[in-house]
């Protein structure tokens, strides 16, 4: 009698199903309300902890407010700023299939104030008008090299006493935002993540930080024209 072969299990092939998990909305009127996130590869929503960190420096009312989330991915950011009063959200993506997502959720809230826009983030500030964005989500793929590209056309897109916040795997410092005549106001490093809120400086910080950025050298003498050479 031959002995058994072990059964070796039969993977059918076919489309493969995305797993599928969930972020919470941590304030507002859709407080604790959860959403359902495709679960993609590079898809990374930001962490309850950040965002709540970041709508505490929004403060928690944001009535008015016109907002843009250029980089939507999961809506995390754009449906938060909704849900707390936003007059107007728009979420921009490329991907097919999390526009499909949003438009869900939005459907789910009734947030008839959120917009879902398929395109590229950046061409769709560079097409904001000037100084028309209240509050800017910058939230770009880790890997990519969109942060600033994105964030020049924010610095423009941006209102006078807006914000913009920008999300990222590095520190941005005070040299990088001068010439785009922005300042940080606040900042936040959780695990991998560099959050980061920043405003329109005044005539008097971009000055400062001029000023700062030109140091004057001190002259130096070589052996033959030192003095008594």
């Amino acid at each position: 009698m031959k002995p058994k072969k072990p059964r070796v299990p039969v993977h059918k092939h076919g489309p493969q199903v995305q797993r599928s998990h969930e972020i919470r909305i941590i304030g507002g009127l859709w407080k604790r309300t959860k959403l359902k996130v495709a679960d993609k590869p590079g898809l990374r929503p930001t962490p309850d902890r950040v965002r709540e960190t970041l709508f505490n420096w929004l403060g928690q009312d944001l009535r008015g407010m016109r907002c843009v989330d250029v980089f939507a991915g999961t809506g995390a950011l754009g449906f938060e700023a909704a849900s707390r009063g936003a007059q107007d959200v728009v979420l921009v993506e490329q991907d097919s299939a999390l526009i499909d997502q949003l438009k869900r959720t939005q459907t789910q809230l009734a947030a008839h104030h959120v917009q879902v826009q398929r395109g590229d983030g950046v061409a769709a500030l560079r097409q904001a008008a000037p100084q028309s964005q209240h509050v800017i989500f910058l939230d770009p793929p880790f890997d990519s090299a969109l942060g600033e590209p994105a964030l020049a056309a924010a610095a423009r897109a941006v209102a006078p006493q807006g914000w913009i916040y920008l999300e990222g795997p590095r520190a941005w410092t005070a040299d990088q935002l001068a010439p785009l005549g922005l300042v940080l106001h606040r900042h936040l490093k959780a695990g991998a993540v560099h959050a980061h809120l920043l405003r329109v400086a005044t005539p008097a910080e971009l000055a400062a930080a001029q000023a700062a950025a030109i140091e004057p050298l001190a002259p130096t003498l070589s052996p033959e024209t030192s003095p008594g050479a």
